[in-house]
């Protein structure tokens, strides 16, 4: 019997004995992934027209904001086991799921490309500074190459680097910061009062909600794509308490991750207030000097790393993996993602990356919100998770096609590219508003879903019923 399209064992439901990821282990990831050129750019752009503190309150409104909806949609991996990707057969049909899901991908393999350029200038710095090697694009090579053999290893090998990153970048990074600080000091600039072209009354409100903004559409991404990474988070079987059974994910998403983006934040804006320059590889090479130079600029290094590896390369090697089919592993992905980040030449992308990265959250913000409305508004968080690797099952829809999740999202990311600066919301709001109109009153009165028809708990959840998910390989008669 030929084997299904839909089926490969990289996108199997991940069982309960193969979560790994604790509590301490998503925080650390989280360090890692935050530390990235956008996010200082975010600080810096904010205190161009807004003071430190003020520009810090936005930061923390949108982090818990967004933090909230990705632990929201966290719980797709959580309850099921589920990946991004095939999660999305759902609400966009067993073919039609490969149009957004590749969209996430191309932009995850695009962040890989542009912090991996971002981590290469500092390591090329240390090389210089060690041994009078200067060749950045060597570098780039070289980088790319170590995250990708390090993404391919598997969701354990990221979690151990993430494990012995994170002390070392929370340290390097307050050492950074007051490095930073002292030549801000030195040019006659009040790190907590100084803004370049100070604003007031309304002008300053509207800077204020870009600043939220920002943050939220930055991580709008990883939103979408969470599942990928939750599925490994260890959770309590036969636990129907949302807040408890998302605990690991909760303490990520809600204190570790706004906890370290905010300092990060206070570095970009620093590091712009310093030199005028929100870039800390440029800011760090006018400010200090010598072997102290290499130990902060390893501080960019290790996080670039870090990030890429769980909030760009996993993401992006599952979705290629879904596109590919059985033939094409996960680390064939993994490749494909690094290749993509390349190609587009991420050292060009830097001067158009706030625009750039408003624009793709809210346009990845309506996927968010049809997510939302899919999982927890009609399907009331079960799932027929056998259908979703069945070619003629539930999920084919038309053609296999959901024409409701398509119209949502080409209204919703229309809707939030029209509103740039509060695109997540926009998007959030109208992508999930639509696909449930549409698909509660027309799509699934024409394709009836069993988990809709029949809400079942024992049918239908997963982990909180104590169920592993098992799907049977119809060409070797294996179940995974």
């Amino acid at each position: 019997m030929k084997k299904s399209h839909l089926k490969s064992p990289d996108l199997y439901p991940v069982h309960q004995k193969d979560r790994t990821i604790t509590s301490l282990g998503f925080s650390f990831m989280w360090v890692g992934m935050v530390v990235v050129l956008a996010t200082f750019a975010i600080g810096g752009a904010g205190v161009v027209s807004l003071p430190l503190p003020i520009v810090i309150i936005a930061t923390v409104i949108g982090c818990l904001a967004i933090g909230l909806f990705i632990s929201l949609i966290a719980d797709i991996g959580i309850e099921h086991g589920l990946s991004f990707p095939v999660y999305m057969r759902a609400p966009f049909g067993t073919i039609g799921t490969h149009i957004p899901s590749v969209t996430r991908g191309v932009t995850a393999s695009m962040w890989f490309g542009i912090n991996t350029y971002f981590g290469s200038t500092a390591m090329n710095g240390i090389l210089d500074i060690l041994f009078g090697f200067d060749n950045w694009f060597v570098c780039y090579l070289l980088f790319a190459l170590v995250q990708l053999v390090n993404t391919a290893l598997g969701i354990k090998s990221i979690e151990r680097f993430a494990d012995m990153a994170a002390p070392i970048i929370l340290f390097i990074s307050i050492w950074m910061y007051l490095s930073l600080s002292d030549t801000a000091a030195a040019e006659g600039r009040h790190v907590w009062s100084w803004a370049e072209d100070p604003v007031s009354g309304g002008a300053a409100f509207t800077a204020f909600l870009v600043v939220i903004f920002s943050n939220m559409g930055f991580w709008a991404t990883l939103g979408a794509d969470i599942p990928s990474i939750s599925r490994f988070i260890k959770a309590p079987s036969n636990e129907k308490n949302w807040f408890k059974r998302n605990k690991v994910s909760l303490w990520g998403n809600m204190v570790a991750m706004p906890l370290t983006q905010t300092f990060m934040i206070i570095i970009g804006a620093v590091s712009y207030i310093a030199v005028l320059n929100s870039d800390p590889v440029a800011a760090l090479q006018k400010s200090a000097s010598g072997i102290i130079l290499a130990i902060l600029l390893l501080m960019i290094v290790l996080a670039q790393w870090s990030t890429n590896t769980a909030a760009n390369v996993v993401p992006a090697a599952t979705i290629f993996s879904n596109v590919g089919g059985p033939k094409f592993p996960f680390w064939a992905g993994v490749i494909t993602a690094g290749i993509v980040g390349s190609i587009v030449q991420p050292w060009n992308l830097f001067d158009v990356i706030i625009p750039f990265l408003l624009v793709v959250g809210g346009i990845l913000s309506a996927i968010v919100g049809i997510l939302f409305a899919d999982y927890y508004l009609l399907r009331k968080r079960r799932v027929n998770v056998p259908a979703l690797y069945e070619d003629e099952g539930q999920y084919r829809y038309s053609g296999g096609v959901n024409l409701a999740g398509f119209l949502a999202w080409i209204i919703g990311a229309t809707a939030s590219y029209f509103t740039k600066d509060y695109g997540f919301l926009v998007g959030f709001l109208s992508g999930a508003a639509i696909y449930y109109i549409l698909a509660k009153f027309w799509w699934f009165k024409k394709y009836k879903q069993a988990e809709i028809e029949d809400p079942s708990d024992e049918k239908y959840l997963g982990i909180s019923v104590g169920r592993d998910w098992i799907i049977e390989d119809t060409e070797t008669g294996d179940t995974a």
